[in-house]
């Protein structure tokens, strides 16, 4: 059995490397944060947004949103709703603060705002006849199950929510408020009909789960790599040039795919974040063993293209792939 979390000690193990790593402070802080909130550090958890706050963040409406959510969580609503009004008047471009907010204003059964935040959001980031960004398709599904809470009529954005979801359960079903009745009911008919389609939903969920991640060979750009071999230069024998570089992952890729290897990608790496996953790890960025062990998470996290590339080279030349290192 996998050992539960301790997330006051992931919390301050991210604490001491967001230290360490002030350029990338601010996304490890957040992780600290959350962390803090689900070992019911809640406090803590507003001072790091405080904090981060009190700064230049990169992104100032989420960090508001997250500490909107959690503010309400452990009994300061009135702060938490005047931040979330805050967010509406200053109609971020971004989508995660209008999911965080709306999403927190539906937890506490204020449907009817929640509708209005999610109906603002989706009419201010999705054009009407272009496709929807993958961020805010949350929004489509978001506005799509508090309407159907409400028992409001399908309009134009909830058949685009039907459209865009990708779930293999009809968002009708999905977001049908008799689920949660019948989770709630004593006849046994109910509860075992309900347990048998949750089942039957989880089984989907594992089998998407269960898809290998591409196989994924690291990618630094020229100016990164630069970087890397000028603070760690014990890692030039690994790459001698970035020419070098280069001819190896194309190669590489080639003899994967010959040999018969799926899903084959590539991530692209930076110093700082390569920095950071070492410090994670308590090992050094000297330490090649944690090379493939960084592609692999940054292929996990959904950073890998795949390879070979449709258009243009993965290189980043700018040329097709076809006329460059695919020729």
């Amino acid at each position: 059995m996998r050992p539960e979390t301790d997330h006051t000690a992931e919390a301050e193990r991210l604490l001491r490397t967001a230290a360490q790593y002030p350029e990338d402070a601010e996304q490890l802080l957040l992780h600290a944060a959350a962390h803090l909130e689900l070992s019911g550090e809640r406090e803590r958890a507003t001072t790091l947004y405080d904090d981060l706050l009190a700064g230049t963040p990169r992104h100032p409406s989420l960090i508001r949103a997250l500490k909107a959510s959690n503010l309400w969580e452990y009994g300061h609503e009135a702060e938490a709703r005047a931040i979330i009004d805050g967010i509406r008047t200053t109609a971020p471009r971004e989508a995660s603060p209008w999911v965080i907010a709306a999403e927190a204003l539906e937890s506490h059964d204020e449907l009817q705002q929640a509708h209005e935040v999610f109906t603002k959001a989706v009419t201010l980031l999705i054009s009407p006849t272009g496709p929807t960004p993958p961020d805010a398709l949350p929004l489509l599904l978001g506005r799509h199950r508090v309407r159907r809470l409400l028992a409001l009529e399908h309009d134009t954005w909830d058949i685009r929510a039907d459209e865009s979801s990708t779930a293999t359960v009809p968002l009708d079903e999905l977001h049908d408020p008799k689920r949660l009745w019948s989770l709630g009911s004593e006849d046994p008919t109910e509860l075992r009909a309900e347990i048998a389609r949750l089942r039957a939903e989880l089984g989907t969920y594992r089998a998407a789960l269960s898809r290998p991640f591409p196989v994924a060979v690291l990618h630094w750009p020229n100016t990164e790599l630069t970087e890397l071999l000028t603070a760690y230069p014990s890692l030039t024998s690994e790459y001698p040039s970035h020419e070098d570089h280069l001819t190896t992952i194309e190669s590489s890729l080639r003899e994967l795919a010959a040999s018969g290897t799926p899903n084959l990608g590539i991530v692209t790496a930076t110093v700082p974040s390569y920095e950071a996953f070492a410090a994670s790890e308590a090992s050094s960025p000297e330490d090649t063993s944690l090379l493939p062990q960084y592609a692999t998470t940054l292929a996990a996290r959904g950073r890998a293209v795949e390879w070979p590339p449709e258009g243009g080279c993965w290189c980043g030349s700018g040329v097709s792939y076809s006329m460059c290192h695919g020729a």
